[in-house]
């Protein structure tokens, strides 16, 4: 399985959307990122009706960086119907700061698509 493979079937089975509460639910797309030591973290957005929620994108950097790793080999984003989201520009931004190499970090934007983050974050905040 090819790592585009494993990291979208690892989105993908956690973007289904589960409300909590009635001001607040989670999933509606999952994210999976693959470091340069080969771990896979993942992660969920939170969507809350205060605006306090956060990307899918956020949730799977979060859980890195918790672990002590910071370098961003690749990364993908599942909706719950399946459909690849590019990240936007907080989380590009995001990955872009928390470590300079991860400007080469391989964004996919479909099964045969994807884009160094560099390339769409050409003109970075850091």
């Amino acid at each position: 399985m090819s790592n585009f493979e494993t990291l979208y079937k690892k989105a993908a089975e956690i973007s289904p959307i589960r409300k909590l509460s009635d001001f607040a639910s989670c999933g509606g797309c999952g994210s999976a990122l693959l470091t340069d030591s080969g771990k896979i973290y993942t992660g969920i957005c939170i969507d809350a009706a205060c605006g306090l929620g956060f990307c899918a994108e956020h949730s799977a950097v979060a859980e890195m960086l918790k672990a002590g790793e910071s370098r961003v080999v690749e990364i993908v984003c599942v909706a719950e119907d399946g459909k690849i989201l590019q990240p936007c520009g907080r989380c590009r931004e995001l990955l872009s700061q928390i470590n300079p190499e991860n400007k080469e970090t391989t964004i996919y934007l479909g099964k045969d698509r994807s884009k160094k983050l560099s390339e769409l974050l050409p003109e970075s905040y850091s």
